[in-house]
């Protein structure tokens, strides 16, 4: 079995060195070999060991982002061989994570610490599956996207419900995947005086919407949140995030 990690870069979002530091973190916690590929629309600053690769091409109403692209790597004729790990350019990384590769499972996704009728029962911050394997979720969307956009907000509401219907879903040991902002954070007022928790089984951390790693390491909250969340830079980011 070929193993690949996969990401995807576009925009202006996030720079270089936040595919650089998944790289990194990925060599530092797992032993299997894998090939590590990054889909993006700019490939200035990607290290040496990156296989950086055009974005797919997907003729669709980029309109809003809603992570619609990332469909992209279940067409048919994607230039891809084995099993896929796709991680969002804001993961971290923490422990080993060899078993991401060997887990039993046909589509694999984080389950959603708050799940809701407008988010979804699952997140693709972090999902499996074997390249080549269910090309409809790209199809029906490509064909019937205003339908798509229509029902679910975003891409992970949608291949959460069409893979859920499928009988197909399969979702992380939940201590393994902690949220950031919903985990690890302390609640107000302790933000201001403690540092975010690092739980003992977690093998990735996820960072969704703010504050990004960058900003954690920078002590930042962006706008209004600011007055009742703050953040104290933790020891273990700025030990892992490299």
């Amino acid at each position: 079995m070929t193993y690949n990690v996969v990401c995807m870069k576009w925009g202006r979002k996030y720079g270089p060195e936040y595919v650089n530091k998944l790289l990194n973190m990925v060599r530092r916690n797992t032993t299997v070999p894998f090939n590590f590929i990054c889909y993006t629309d700019d490939a200035g600053g990607l290290l040496p060991g990156i296989d950086a690769r055009p974005l797919p091409e997907m003729d669709f109403k980029d309109d809003k982002e809603r992570g619609w692209r990332k469909l992209s790597l279940f067409k048919k004729d994607i230039d891809l061989q084995g099993r896929v790990l796709f991680l969002d350019l804001d993961t971290v990384i923490v422990r080993n994570i060899d078993e991401y590769f060997t887990m039993d499972g046909d589509i694999i996704l984080i389950k959603h610490w708050k799940p809701s009728k407008k988010q979804g029962i699952g997140e693709t911050g972090v999902y499996r599956f074997d390249a080549g394997t269910h090309p409809e979720l790209y199809e029906y969307f490509m064909s019937h996207e205003d339908e798509v956009k229509a029902a679910y907000r975003h891409e992970q509401a949608y291949v959460c419900g069409m893979t859920s219907k499928a009988g197909c879903l399969s979702f992380w040991p939940e201590k393994w995947m902690p949220s950031f902002k919903y985990i690890c954070m302390r609640p107000f007022p302790l933000c201001f005086f403690m540092e975010p928790r690092l739980p003992d089984e977690a093998k990735m951390v996820i960072f969704h919407g703010t504050p990004t790693p960058s900003e954690a390491l920078a002590g930042k909250i962006r706008g209004f949140k600011k007055y009742f969340r703050h953040v104290i830079c933790p020891k273990w980011l700025r030990e892992n995030w490299r």
